[in-house]
């Protein structure tokens, strides 16, 4: 399994959940890890240290890491046609450059390679060098139209005209899957939208294995959790901003790396709610356990929402807008310990009144809980998993 050097992140968690579904399936697994920025070999660097730090929950058999090195960054070449497209914004093009000069590290070429599932199309140049002269299929694991985040992200760094375009780089993105043999999809409208870009290619919806977190006896606390991604700042400066001053009084606590980038992208509105902050924390399932109520207040984000999936694997009450169930082929109106509100108004009065709500049963037992058996759990993914890669494998 190819996939990129991230941590504390929702891709993160649909590579640990990869892992977990192959071993279960009997297969011997192989994790590799591609950083995605210049950064010294590992496992030197505070990247590297970062990674390793979080990561420790990645079950293979054998792990191995590379990426590109400080030095062949600089190579006149790279610095030529990397550098210069990445300044006018076109990270789809710096990212498949990057993968293009990562070493292959010291042994991965010995081993034997029967399947390789890899995540986000960046990495398929890395692939194909790591399988010259080997016929493997590949199957892609698309997490999103990767396009669609650069302009997000984009949105909030610094580039020069002529700026990429989201067609500029969603060309470069569809170039590179067509050496897939299958493309994987994490929801149905990815899966659709893919279907009509490149409808030669064969593609599956396999929605991921999100790890469960405990149904517990629940608590005082309203939390949120985010990892730090543009959308999750998006989502949350607009809690805070326009539906925390119609809730006065109720405090939540706000859990995930976002603290960094909300204080990174917006110090001001950071230090008038530093104390909702709490980080990140290294057992988040007792949070959700502890959890009177989780607020899921996204208006911007695409893909699958893996922080929407943990809340209903918790079976607490939910207070959600629609959107925060994106890409999932269900109707959240039929379940019943989720409130959805899209406005501010409707999510404060949500939020208010969860301090005065009672649950009927145990949570083990929840609408969404027992959704996330059906469609999310680990077993439903390696069934699903099975499905795309045997064929495959058998060919």
């Amino acid at each position: 399994m190819v996939h990129a050097a991230w941590h504390s992140c929702g891709s993160y968690q649909v590579n640990v959940g990869q892992l977990q579904a192959y071993r279960a399936l009997g297969a011997r697994t192989l994790s590799v890890a591609l950083m995605d920025a210049p950064a010294p070999r590992p496992p030197r660097g505070a990247r590297w240290e970062a990674y390793f730090a979080a990561s420790a929950d990645l079950a293979a058999d054998k792990r191995y890491f590379c990426g590109p090195s400080r030095w062949s960054a600089l190579a006149p070449r790279f610095l030529a046609h990397a550098w210069w497209r990445l300044i006018h914004g076109d990270q789809a093009t710096w990212l498949v450059e990057l993968a293009k000069i990562a070493a292959l590290p010291p042994g991965l070429e010995d081993e034997q390679i029967d399947l390789v599932h890899t995540n986000h199309y960046f990495t398929l140049p890395f692939v194909a060098r790591m399988l010259r002269g080997r016929t493997v299929p590949v199957m892609l694991e698309t997490q999103d139209i990767q396009a669609r985040q650069y302009i997000l992200r984009n949105q909030g760094g610094f580039f020069v005209p002529p700026y990429a375009t989201y067609e500029d780089m969603l060309s470069i993105e569809l170039e590179w899957m067509r050496a897939a043999d299958v493309c994987v999809h994490l929801n149905e409208e990815e899966r659709a939208e893919f279907a009509l870009l490149l409808p030669q290619a064969r593609h599956r919806l396999v929605y991921p294995a999100i790890a469960p977190v405990p149904c517990g006896p629940g608590g005082e606390r309203i939390v949120i959790v985010a990892s730090d991604n543009y959308g999750n700042f998006v989502s949350l400066r607009w809690f805070l901003r326009e539906v925390a001053p119609l809730a006065p009084g109720v405090e939540v606590e706000i859990y995930g790396n976002i603290d960094a980038g909300v204080r990174s992208r917006d110090k001001a509105l950071y230090d008038a709610n530093r104390r909702l902050f709490k980080g990140r924390v290294d057992d988040i399932g007792a949070v959700y356990a502890q959890a009177a109520c989780v607020l899921l207040p996204t208006i911007e984000g695409h893909g699958l929402s893996v922080k929407a999936v943990e809340a209903m694997a918790s079976g607490a009450p939910l207070i959600a807008t629609r959107r925060a169930f994106r890409g999932m082929a269900i109707d959240p109106e039929q379940l019943s310990n989720v409130t959805l509100a899209d406005t501010a108004g409707d999510f404060a009065a949500a939020v208010r009144a969860a301090g005065q709500r009672r649950e009927q049963g145990p949570r083990e037992a929840s609408d969404s809980r027992r959704l996330y058996d059906e469609m999310f759990s680990p077993d439903a993914y390696a069934r699903a998993l099975h499905e795309a890669a045997a064929p495959l494998l058998s060919s």
